[in-house]
């Protein structure tokens, strides 16, 4: 088995549920005595929060180099960065690091196709939903993408960022999500992506009309394939 390397801590909610799933993937492919070999550098979340909010992505780059640097010298195989939206430098980090990359947005794609989806609503973090490097990634793989208006990508980032983040659940939020899964699914979407790491703390398969893909247990499980061999 490599060694997995995550950059986490972006936010740590969300990359707790990355080391349960990481492990519970490798208990499941090789026994119920094993785990996976994970090497972890988890940022400050509070720094990467105010630097998205800022626009300096540059400054967001060197953050995640730096992490990777720090995995490349303790033995990573390869990376895996534990937020959807940090995928927008993962070109950069892997130029630099010299590791690949393990795209979260080419593990849910092939999930998407997998299951016969075609055309599917995205959410996420404003970054996620509004810039093209998700959306653009997903419709590389023959996908038809689409997004909430923009009253509605204003409430899912906002609970992302002001609850999620922090770990905080709240039924009221769990029914604006509904909602939004139910008008994305109105328009003709085949399935619902949950495209940031922390979506999957709040609503599941059981609270939209189409099934949902959590790229959090996605990217995880293709993590520990990839680590394998597979």
């Amino acid at each position: 088995m490599e060694i997995i390397g995550v950059l986490g801590g972006m936010s740590w909610p969300s990359t707790l549920e990355y080391y349960r799933l990481m492990n519970e993937a490798a208990q499941a492919r090789l026994g119920p005595d094993r785990s996976a070999e994970i090497l972890l550098y988890s940022l400050d979340w509070g720094r990467i929060e105010r630097l998205q909010h800022a626009g300096d992505w540059d400054a967001l780059t060197e953050e995640l180099i730096t992490g990777a640097r720090r995995l490349v010298l303790g033995g990573a195989g390869f990376l895996v960065i534990a937020t959807n939206t940090m995928h927008k430098v993962a070109e950069a980090v892997a130029a630099v690091s010299g590791l690949e990359v393990l795209h979260i947005a080419d593990a849910t794609a092939r999930a998407l196709r997998e299951a016969g989806v075609g055309r599917a609503g995205l959410l996420g973090t404003r970054f996620t939903m509004e810039e093209p490097f998700m959306r653009e990634r997903l419709e590389g793989w023959g996908l038809e993408v689409l997004v909430p208006p923009e009253e509605d990508r204003e409430a899912v980032h906002r609970i992302i960022y002001e609850e999620l983040v922090q770990g905080v659940v709240r039924d009221a939020s769990r029914e604006v999500y509904r909602g939004v899964m139910a008008r994305l699914a109105e328009r003709g979407a085949g399935g619902i992506v949950l495209g940031c790491t922390e979506i999957g703390l709040l609503v599941g398969p059981e609270d939209a009309p189409v099934p949902v893909f959590d790229t959090t247990r996605i990217h995880a499980e293709a993590a520990v394939a990839r680590a394998l061999g597979g």
